[in-house]
């Protein structure tokens, strides 16, 4: 065994580099050779103080809560090996939202059951009944997730968002098949006949109403881009709710009914819980009979009816004009990000000092809980580059939003003096993938071309109210030394360009040569560099020997100075080059205050559309309004498929081509509601409140399919039309409250959106509330 190892790193100053003259050289007599820590390349700071940052990143394919647990299980075990004075300390944790997020929306389906079960006790004025109807939620929600389990989804956001919008869907077909059931048992007959005859009288309108809302659910399930990868997983789950809810009342609710009857009053006097349901019953028939005289009038005088149904359809629309546009709303899930950058040639120091300097105006902010730096880290390269993670205190004990306090944090750095702040934005970037909701691509092949283009387009947009954290691409130029070889000379010399920059290389960037280890067997980097004195300035630079080719006349290869063959020259280039499509681009990003980003993208597009380019060059638009317009043009692809289908399965359940037009007659009058909706609870059009709206087009047909299907026997057993409307509407408008109302109440509690990032899901629910409370009334006439 030959024993060539160093066994000490100061035993490298006896290596023998080279001989002169017989002499031999030592590396110590030519270097200095220190046993330290690498040089600082980036920095990390926790409050202000120095710290060691480590980002932990997960598989594509792997759970978030489970690897977050694993992880912290592994850090209890590496605190008892720490040194005395070193703690661990997690500064971001993106299970933290998820999970608040997930126990919020568990919460608002617990929330939302409970009232949509009071609704049915109310209604129908009988705990029995409530029981028998109310056992449809739970069994309809664990069956659904059994099919979540089988299709391979997970238990996130999209899965519950969609069981807690069916909450009220659920008891739906449940609360029809009984009170059809009580109806007939009303009329004298035995609980079993009426359980039968109740449940096949209705039976046909319920699956249409279940069957429209699968129907509508199919092709959003097949959606394409990234409105189709949110709600694939929330297509399915409803669709497998509702198919649940519907063969649950069309066995389960029977047979209860049907042997576990309401036993017969023995006494007439009423307790005071019987007098209120006899109470609110009674209002129901005096609201019963008010609707009947509303019908009759409606009937008489159809074209006026059908000109208020127009117009306030048309006020509707003129209203949606109002209401603003984005992709998704901002989540207020206690996070914000911060980014700055120093000028272009500042120092790591420099760059660590204004952290410092930030962190410390950060900290003062009563809501801030703490705050985690890094320079030149993560995604956002670059000495003179920075960013800030800034954890909040819960959305609950704040009496400021995350928007209002990003406002405040933005104004207060802003007057910091030698930085330029490049972001202040919500640190939930889910939906965005860390862009910013602002941003427009300028391509064309010439770099200065563009520059000139983007500094006179960074001055009009800026002009537009909204937008904040303007940047380019292209950002400042950067200080670079050039040198120009003198071709002849050099080679004359003995010199190439090979070996120029292969000696400059590792002398000014520093190159690991090979690895010591140390008696515990564990390796360490041998980095060769120029000492940090001797690599300052342009003149450092010249005054570098490089090894010739050619030999002296001792046969010793010869050494030339730099300054002999180069020139020098301290020049600018840019600091930062995109291509997109096979040419250049500069990309210009900003965030939003005060403004949705789609508000602001329509007077982008105005600009752009009063901006003279020269040929050859053009604008794109990218980031949330791109994603927006292609999600609005996959949503219409998707509503127009949802009325197809509807069509379908409505006329084959009612073998009419006549009858399922005058059904989705309801349709159009649902946007009245939905656009209102998002008006007064001051909601954004948004890829949520999309969704809404298409699960609109099957729940607002409901009602009239159960008005249309009465009507259609009772003209079949002789009745006249006008007779048969006045009666279904006499019959049905019970039934068709109490789903309207369940199917609210179940969704109130998500519309509040008052859980950590409700802001998100809250515009679905508004839109979804708002189209069934209007279509409900102007059903029932219209």
């Amino acid at each position: 065994e030959i024993q060539g190892r160093v066994k000490h790193p100061y035993d490298f100053n006896q290596l023998i580099v080279a001989k002169q003259q017989g002499s031999a050289i030592r590396l110590g007599q030519v270097a200095t050779v220190t046993d330290g820590q690498a040089e600082q390349e980036s920095g990390a700071f926790f409050k202000g103080q120095t710290a060691l940052s480590i980002d932990i990143l997960r598989n594509s394919d792997a759970n978030v809560i489970s690897t977050v647990d694993g992880v912290k299980k592994r850090l209890d075990q590496l605190k008892l090996t720490l040194p005395q004075g070193t703690k661990f300390t997690i500064v971001s944790d993106t299970s933290r939202g998820i999970r608040a997020s997930i126990k919020d929306v568990a919460r608002t389906i617990i929330e939302g059951a409970a009232l949509a079960v009071v609704i049915v006790l109310l209604f129908l004025g009988s705990v029995r009944s409530t029981v028998i109807t109310g056992l449809t939620l739970p069994i309809a929600l664990l069956g659904t997730l059994t099919v979540i389990w089988a299709f391979g989804f997970s238990i996130n956001m999209m899965t519950l968002m969609a069981l807690s919008l069916s909450i009220g869907l659920l008891i739906d077909d449940a609360i029809v098949v009984r009170e059809n059931i009580v109806r007939h048992a009303d009329m004298g007959k035995d609980h079993v006949t009426a359980a039968l005859e109740g449940t096949q009288e209705i039976g046909m309108a319920v699956v249409a109403t279940t069957l429209t809302i699968v129907a509508v659910f199919l092709p959003v399930a097949f959606m394409g881009g990234i409105i189709g990868r949110f709600f694939y997983q929330f297509g399915v789950t409803v669709s497998a709710a509702v198919l649940i809810s519907m063969f649950v009342s069309f066995t389960l609710d029977p047979m209860l009914s049907a042997y576990w009857a309401e036993k017969p009053k023995t006494s007439k006097k009423l307790n005071p819980l019987e007098r209120f349901f006899a109470w609110i019953s009674r209002g129901l028939d005096r609201l019963n009979a008010i609707y009947v005289k509303l019908l009759g009038w409606s009937l008489r005088w159809r074209f006026i009816t059908l000109l208020i149904a127009v117009g306030s359809l048309f006020g509707a629309l003129g209203l949606s004009k109002m209401i603003g546009t984005e992709f998704v709303p901002v989540p207020d899930k206690g996070t914000i990000r911060i980014k700055f950058e120093t000028p272009i040639d500042a120092s790591l120091p420099y760059t660590n000092a204004k952290i410092k300097q930030v962190q410390a105006i950060i900290q003062q902010n009563r809501h801030v809980i703490d705050s985690y730096a890094v320079a030149n880290a993560s995604t956002y390269r670059g000495k003179n580059k920075a960013q800030i993670l800034v954890r909040l205190t819960p959305r609950q004990q704040r009496d400021q939003s995350l928007i209002q306090i990003a406002n405040q944090l933005r104004q207060q750095l802003g007057q910091v003096a030698g930085i330029n702040l490049t972001s202040v934005a919500s640190a939930d970037d889910t939906a965005s993938g860390g862009k910013k909701p602002i941003m427009i691509s300028i391509k064309g092949q010439d770099l200065a071309q563009l520059q000139q283009i983007s500094n006179r387009f960074m001055v009009e947009i800026e002009k537009i109210p909204g937008i904040v954290d303007l940047e380019t691409s292209l950002g400042e130029p950067k200080p670079t030394l050039s040198l120009q070889v003198n071709r002849t000379l050099a080679s004359d010399l003995g010199l190439s360009l090979q070996s120029i920059s292969d000696t400059l290389r590792p002398l000014l960037a520093g190159q690991n040569i090979t690895t010591w280890q140390d008696a515990q067997g564990e390796n360490y980097d041998v980095n060769v560099r120029l000492g940090e004195q001797q690599r300052m300035s342009a003149a450092d630079l010249q005054r570098i020997n490089v090894t010739s080719a050619r030999l002296d006349s001792n046969s010793q290869p010869v050494s030339v100075p730099l300054s002999t063959v180069t020139t020098v020259t301290q020049s600018y280039g840019a600091s930062q080059i995109n291509r997109r499509d096979l040419t250049r681009e500069i990309l210009i990003q900003a965030n939003t205050a005060g403004r949705p980003a789609g508000d602001i993208g329509k007077d982008i597009d105005q600009l752009r559309k009063n901006f003279q380019l020269p040929a050859g060059y053009s604008f794109a638009t990218e980031g949330a309004n791109a994603d927006m317009a292609e999600s609005a043009g996959y949503a219409m692809t998707a509503i127009g498929l949802s009325v197809l289908f509807i069509y379908f399965v409505l006329g084959s359940q009612f073998n009419s081509f006549i009858h399922p037009a005058a059904i989705m007659a309801a349709l159009p009058l649902s946007l009245i509601g939905v656009f209102l909706a998002l008006f007064l609870f001051n909601s954004t059009l948004n890829l949520f409140s999309i969704i809404g709206m298409i699960m609109l087009m099957g729940l607002v047909t409901k009602n009239a399919i159960l008005l249309i299907d009465f009507i259609k026997k009772a003209m079949h057993e002789g009745m006249s039309r006008h007779q048969a409307i006045l009666l279904a509407g006499q019959t049905r408008l019970r039934p068709i409250l109490m789903t309207t109302s369940a199917m609210v109440m179940g969704m109130v509690p998500l519309s509040l959106g008052l859980g950590e990032g409700g802001e998100q899901s809250a515009p679905m629910a508004h839109a979804v509330i708002g189209g069934v409370i209007t279509t409900t009334l102007l059903t029932l006439v219209v």
